[in-house]
Parts: C-alpha cells; structure tokens; sequence
C-alpha cells in the first residue's frame, strides 16, 4: 500500500457518515453489501463514509488468523442451531455470531481520511469503548491485542478487512446474545472467557441504546459532523428462515 495523503479537517466535516441499521442480517448477504459498498467508496474523491449496524443469526466466521481448532461446539450443536461456518478474509480468529451482538462494519476512506491501519483499529475500539461507558460498563482495548474487555471478559472482537485503503468487516459487540453461543468458539486471543454487557449489568439492555451511542461515538471518532440514518439499504439481499435465539 502507498502511503496515506493528510486531508484538511473542513473536507471531513464537509461530507457526512451515513449509517444504516440493518437489523438480523444473514452473514453472506452483509459481507455482498459491504463488497458493494467498498466499490462504491473506494471510488469517490471525497470523505464520506458509511457504517452498518445489524445483528446476524446464528453462525461462525473464521478469519485469517483462526483455524477450525477454534469451533469448541459440536457438530451437532451446530446443526441444532443451524450454525453456518464462514471462512473470511478479515483479520482475527473464529467468531461466534447471534441475534443479540451488534455488528459494527464502518466502510471508511482511510487515505482520504490520513488515518493508518493502526490508528483506525485504535479510534473504532475507543469509540466502542466509549459506547460501552455510557450503559455503564466499564471496558478497555490493548494495544497488543484486538478487542475490548472487562471485568468479567472479553466483551468485543476486532476483525478488520481493507481493500484499496477502504475498510470493511469491523467489530463485534455482545449486547445480550445467549450465553450458549458465547461458548461455541476460543477467544481471540485464547484463555479470555467471552461475555456480554447483559451478564456484566445482570439485567437487560437495549439493543436501540447502544447502536445510538455507537453511531455517535464512531462519528466523532473519525470527525464526522454530519450524520444520515437509515433504517435499511436498498442492495441489500435479504433472506427469510427461521432463526435460532437460544443455544
């Protein structure tokens, strides 16, 4: 990759962020929309970005630093729950996926934005961080290692992708999938037991909080003034089963 140019902050704040909320996607339809998106752009001049939030059913992806070593759940588990087994090419380890955990695809310039791979990383899971402080959890990232925790766990997984200085795939944040699903994949990195803002608050949290505290924090993160949502997006292909809630 060539080195990313510097853009004046008044060319940020000149174009908007627009966000869709996808709600329950399936896995291989958000990863076509996001493809789509990429394309479109990757090819602009300007500074606008995109950010998608929506949930998936049940299902696990593995990235390029993941093996099938990291699926801990039973065939037939997987089968019980109809759990389709993704190989990506994100970064990071096996994820488990449900209705429940907010996924977090931000479709961002970064060369046109001067922000480097490091440093998009670093402000995606500070403004994650930030969402997490305002339900009241309490969470951290590490430099060495992608993700957010807490006391009680790693609450967030960290799996980018970028093509042409634009990015996709994201994170993963578990607001309150059911905890069956959380012990269905290793942690990346291993040894951290996966949990939710839900277990850690030990009541119920709303999913609609905590994607208005995402969208904002994200866009300030990356210095987005203007924000357009919208509540679908019109390529998305969407597909219709039964979904399963509990593991």
């Amino acid at each position: 990759m060539t080195a990313a140019p510097v853009i004046h902050r008044d060319e940020v704040l000149s174009s908007p962020l627009e966000v869709h909320l996808l709600g329950l996607v399936d896995y291989d339809a958000a990863i076509s929309l996001q493809e789509r998106l990429v394309f479109e752009i990757g090819g602009r001049c300007d500074t606008q970005g995109i950010l998608l939030l929506y949930e998936h059913p049940p299902a696990i992806s593995v990235g390029r630093d993941g093996s099938r070593s990291h699926i801990l759940a039973e065939p037939h588990d997987q089968n019980a729950c109809a759990i389709d087994v993704r190989w990506t090419a994100r970064g990071g380890g096996a994820f488990i996926h449900a209705p429940g955990q907010l996924a977090v695809s931000p479709i961002l310039p970064l060369d046109r934005l001067g922000c480097g791979l490091m440093e998009y990383r670093h402000r995606l899971e500070e403004a994650l961080v930030a969402a997490c402080r305002d339900v009241k959890v309490t969470a951290k990232r590490a430099d060495n290692a992608p993700g957010l925790w807490c006391r009680g766990g790693q609450l967030a997984s960290f799996g980018a992708a970028v093509k042409n200085w634009t990015t996709y795939h994201g994170a993963y944040l578990n607001v309150s999938p059911d905890p069956g699903f959380l012990a269905m994949v290793e942690s990346s990195p291993p040894g951290e037991r996966l949990t939710s803002l839900e277990s850690q608050l030990r009541r119920p949290v709303a999913m609609h909080k905590v994607r208005e505290a995402v969208v904002r924090h994200v866009a300030a993160s990356f210095g987005y003034e203007r924000i357009h949502i919208y509540t679908d997006h019109p390529l998305l292909k969407r597909t219709t089963r039964k979904v399963c809630l509990h593991a």
